[in-house]
């Protein structure tokens, strides 16, 4: 099993795929990884030799911005939308959806589990 930036990437899945496991990794960005480092991206993740795992691991740190470094840079992203007290920081600060969905039926997911509503008695 191949580690990539302390990611397990799947042996088995196709290497386009099997980057995909990697946060801030897309499909598109797989396969622009792959022809930077001159490697097929249909070749399984398994068969992937030390030299193509360093070649891969330089074309990211290079070119691309991913895992722990995102996610701090996502964070701060969103913890300055709250400071501001900007209309998409204060969705996110009360946990609704934040770029214009509705609310009135649906946004479970932002919302969290509907709560049951008390009915009127039957006489």
């Amino acid at each position: 099993m191949s580690r990539l930036f302390g990611v397990n990437l799947p042996g088995r899945k196709r290497l386009e795929i099997a980057l995909q496991s990697v946060y801030g990794i897309g499909l598109c960005t797989a396969r622009e990884i792959c022809e930077k480092a001159q490697l097929d991206f249909g070749m399984k993740a398994e068969a992937l030799t030390d030299e193509s795992l360093a070649k891969i691991q330089s074309v990211i740190t290079e070119d691309y911005v991913i895992e722990g470094d995102l996610r701090r840079t996502v964070s701060m992203n969103i913890k300055a939308l709250k400071d501001m007290n900007c209309y998409r920081g204060v969705r996110h600060r009360r946990g609704l959806p934040v770029r214009g969905q509705r609310t009135h039926s649906n946004a479970r997911m932002r919302k969290g589990r509907g709560l049951p509503v008390a009915g009127k008695k039957k006489v």
